[in-house]
């Protein structure tokens, strides 16, 4: 996993990160729409699981990146 991090460059996935994180940007982003729905525990259709995937796998690749740099 760590090499698989260590190949992946900063800026792609800095600008993936706030892209996907923070898109659509209005009303509100869908990640925290999706992180809003889990803790209330309406996130039951495949659709909001995939949603909440999609948006989120930049920002924990980032999360996993900056971890390892700090290992």
């Amino acid at each position: 996993m760590g090499r698989f991090l260590d190949q992946i460059p900063w800026l792609p996935l800095v600008i993936a990160a706030l892209l996907l994180g923070l898109a659509p940007f209005s009303p509100e982003p869908h990640l925290l729409e999706k992180l809003r729905m889990l803790a209330a525990g309406r996130l039951r259709h495949g659709i909001d699981i995939f949603d909440l995937a999609f948006h989120a796998a930049p920002v924990v690749l980032l999360a996993l990146k900056l971890a390892r740099l700090r290992a």
